[in-house]
């Protein structure tokens, strides 16, 4: 079971996330969220984070310059695509920087797990993310979920993050419901919008483990 804590934006929060276990660490390039990191600030927090955990670097509908300005600043182990990238952009993509890249992907129905069939060529992992709310600002982070049972004997032929609302307390539910090869939490180990809570951090992280034992 990966466990991603993502939308990291201090030393001490990444350090405690590296501590208590986390397997990836995300990073968000996306001005409109409180989770974002400036290029200087995630040259910081990548040397922190360097060999010790994988780093994946969060953007949105980002173009080749953005995405080359994030190697350069943070050096990520993989690229999450949390835009409108179509697959054809998925692949471009990969194949410009020869990163593993994570797509994700808003699910509210059936319809939406259908359509995720045809990112599985062109990605390495797929994130299944809630659908935002309508009128919202961010793409994820919402703190909504979507109903998991959706996902029960599903076959994307790529491995797959379950991602949305989650938190200590209904990570386990989702994992014995979903069955996916991860789990990604943001507000779900916050205080406040971006502001990460090194004790949520772990809680998350200990029943992630419980429940995929």
């Amino acid at each position: 079971m990966i466990v991603k804590i993502c939308g990291l934006k201090t030393p001490e929060t990444l350090e405690s996330a590296i501590t208590a276990g986390a397997d990836w660490v995300g990073f968000v390039f996306f001005p409109k969220s409180p989770r974002h990191v400036t290029l200087d600030l995630a040259k910081d927090l990548g040397r922190i984070a360097d060999t010790r955990v994988k780093k994946v670097a969060l953007v949105v509908d980002a173009d080749d310059a953005a995405l080359e300005a994030v190697e350069k600043a943070l050096n990520p182990d993989m690229f999450q695509l949390h835009g409108h990238e179509t697959p054809e952009r998925v692949a471009a993509i990969r194949e410009r920087f020869g990163r593993p890249i994570i797509k994700a992907l808003g699910i509210a129905d059936i319809a939406d797990l259908k359509a995720a069939h045809a990112y599985a060529p062109a990605a390495d992992w797929l994130l299944l993310d809630a659908k935002p709310p309508k009128n919202a600002d961010l793409p994820g982070g919402n703190g909504v979920s979507f109903d998991w049972r959706l996902l029960a004997g599903l076959d994307l032929e790529k491995p797959f993050m379950v991602s949305g609302g989650l938190d200590p307390s209904n990570v386990g539910q989702a994992i014995a419901i979903s069955h996916p090869t991860g789990v990604d939490v943001s507000s779900g180990v916050e205080t406040a919008p971006g502001i990460k809570d090194p004790a949520k951090i772990r809680a998350f992280i200990e029943a992630a483990r419980a429940a995929s034992r």
